[in-house]
């Protein structure tokens, strides 16, 4: 067998090569046998035709979510503010497949057990408000949001203090890392995330309860308020929300740990462009009291709005620049010209600089080489009968 035939393959932003989705880099032609415990046999075994079915309805159920509206306050403790700032935009988005999706739903059943627990051993628990939703906080006009499991009055070692409530599940070797470094350590997005929890509520003390899936041993902490570290989370999201063009990559290493996991690794290492939408357009900005507004059309963007984009859509240079630089440009027609720099060709994104391509086409090209090659009018079409090259 060779990887090209394996469920794992995916291709990576280089030419000709591909990655494994299982074992990460490093790459390999795809015609290349190798010795690889990770390889999968392309038939489907007739026997598990419903698990995989579950699983693909379990995909399709989640491509009806539409993405969320702000940054989360889960994601705020994240190592890469530019992660932050593509997620806002909604630059990309993170596939998971069916069985991953059901793992994230055990997550959330696991909270209405511990809920349960905490009220049989006499504590007061609000995990919903009156609509019957999760109690939400909320900062910066609204782009900045969190939803608590809840907060718990009279657990066994401070009865008289609220608490907020977080629950988490964890696989063996996570939750051992976590009884051997704590919250703190281990898992600082989690610690981050209760401490925006905190300082938007005003608790000042939370309460942390994470179970194994594997055994069912619980692990619990109690975690003190920081303010500072509240604050400088708070002023955090402001800095990524605000931030007019994306912020530096975390490593120029494509092979750094924390890029190579990261589903925007080929946007910030490869030739991958960014989705079209009104978020990724470098007309568009978010305002203080929550919106967005379109500053080529002068109007308020509604979230469909933002959503479907328009054909005035330009991206933001600096997330072309692996393999194109930008040579000239006109705010009054709205175009920006680059020179490609995998072949040296001109192309332009806009109309009137010559080889003209909209957004939408720069984005769905697969083979970056081939831009300015033709070219083509704003609806995508060639003005000679050549076909595309994508």
């Amino acid at each position: 067998m060779i990887c090209d035939g394996c469920e794992h393959a995916r291709p990576w932003p280089y030419p000709g090569l591909i990655r494994c989705k299982a074992k990460g880099p490093p790459a390999h032609f795809p015609d290349d046998p190798i010795d690889c415990d990770q390889l999968m046999p392309t038939i489907d075994d007739p026997r598990t035709q419903t698990t995989r079915a579950i699983y693909a309805w379990r995909e399709a159920e989640e491509a009806k979510n539409p993405p969320r509206q702000y940054l989360g306050a889960s994601l705020i403790g994240h190592a890469c503010e530019r992660h932050l700032w593509l997620s806002f935009r909604l630059a990309g988005r993170e596939q998971f497949d069916g069985r991953m999706l059901r793992m994230f739903d055990r997550g959330q059943r696991e909270e209405a057990v511990f809920v349960s627990e905490l009220r049989g051993i006499g504590c007061e628990v609000h995990d919903v408000d009156a609509a019957g939703q999760q109690f939400a906080v909320e900062a910066h006009g609204g782009h900045f949001r969190g939803h608590l499991d809840g907060a718990v009055l009279g657990i066994p070692e401070a009865p008289a203090t609220w608490h907020v409530l977080e629950l988490k599940t964890h696989g063996a070797k996570s939750f051992k890392e976590l009884q051997a470094k704590g919250v703190m350590a281990a898992k600082p997005m989690h610690y981050a995330q209760v401490q925006v929890y905190m300082h938007l509520t005003g608790m000042s003390r939370a309460l942390y309860l994470a179970v194994n899936k594997d055994t069912d041993e619980i692990h619990q902490e109690r975690i003190e308020r920081n303010a500072e570290h509240g604050r400088a989370l708070l002023e955090r999201a402001e800095r990524v929300i605000f931030a007019p063009e994306p912020p530096p990559l975390l490593s120029q290493d494509p092979a750094w740990f924390e890029c190579k996991w990261c589903h925007f690794h080929s946007l910030c290492h490869g030739t991958t462009a960014p989705k079209v939408n009104c978020r990724t357009c470098a007309h568009s900005t978010p305002t203080p009291h929550g919106g967005w507004q379109c500053e080529w059309l002068l109007k308020g963007l509604t979230f469909d709005e933002q959503r479907a984009g328009c054909p005035d859509h330009r991206h933001f240079p600096v997330l072309l620049a692996n393999w194109a630089e930008i040579t000239d440009a006109s705010a009054e027609a709205n175009w920006v010209k680059y020179r490609n720099k995998l072949t040296g060709h001109a192309f332009c994104n806009g109309e009137g600089g010559g080889n003209d391509y909209s957004s939408t086409a720069i984005t769905t090209c697969e083979d970056k080489s081939r831009l300015g090659e033709l070219v083509i009018t704003a609806a995508n079409m060639p003005i000679q009968e050549e076909e595309l090259p994508f």
